[in-house]
Order: structure tokens, then C-alpha cells, then sequence
């Protein structure tokens, strides 16, 4: 019922930027909840920030330590987007970025809760 794409990625030096974006199409509720999780080479995906809304309470946004003060996630329900700004990016954040919707609200930064996947987004910072 809902089907994500990534854009955004590319190759960039060390203290640039890049904003990727995630399109959604499909129905969603209110009290969603999209994520951006990244996988390197040779090491298992893990968590980068996530998102949660809802009509009543409004945003709220999480991040892992790594990239806390260096990356910010936002939303455009608008055009069904999400957003990852990245800036002063490092040659560790290179990786395969991915985002995620869970329907319920309350993955956060659990993984296996996620209901649905984009194709992914290379990122390479060089040094």
C-alpha cells in the first residue's frame, strides 16, 4: 500500500552537504512514523534518524548519536516527502541510505518494525 523512493545521493568531499529526499505514494495514517537507516560495506544497517507526526501532537524527531547536530530530518506531508539534510558529512557516513515507513508510529529506531523499504541511495564521502 505504500511504495518509497530515495534520491539524493552522490559523491561529495568531506565537510559538504547533500539533502536526500523520499517520496511516498500510497495511503498512509496519521500517526506514521519514517526513518532513514544506512548500511556501509561489510556492516549491518543501522539507524540514522526517524520522524513520527500526528494530527494531534505534531513532530517529533530522533537521531543517533553519530550524527546528532550534523544531520536534520523534516517532512512535507504536502507532497509526501521526507527529507534527510546532511551537512559537514564525514568519509564514515558513506553508506547505502535507505528509508522506511511504519504505519503504526512506533519503530523509531527498531529496524524489524518498519513495514516498508526504499530501493536505497549511495552516499560516498571522500577524504
Amino acid at each position: 500500500q505504500v511504495q518509497l523512493v530515495e534520491s539524493g545521493g552522490g559523491l561529495v568531499q568531506a565537510g559538504g552537504s547533500l539533502r536526500l529526499s523520499c517520496a511516498a505514494s500510497g495511503r498512509t495514517f496519521s500517526n506514521d512514523c519514517m526513518g532513514w537507516f544506512r548500511q556501509a560495506p561489510g556492516k549491518e544497517r543501522e539507524f540514522v534518524a526517524a520522524i513520527t507526526w500526528s494530527a494531534w501532537s505534531g513532530s517529533n524527531t530522533y537521531y543517533t548519536d553519530s550524527v546528532k547536530g550534523r544531520f536534520t530530518i523534516s517532512r512535507d506531508n504536502a507532497k509526501g516527502v521526507v527529507y534527510l539534510q546532511m551537512n559537514s558529512l564525514k568519509p564514515d557516513d558513506t553508506a547505502v541510505y535507505y528509508c522506511a515507513a511504519d504505519l503504526s508510529g512506533a519503530a523509531i529506531s527498531r529496524e524489524y518494525e518498519y513495514d516498508y523499504w526504499g530501493q536505497g541511495t549511495q552516499v560516498t564521502v571522500s577524504s
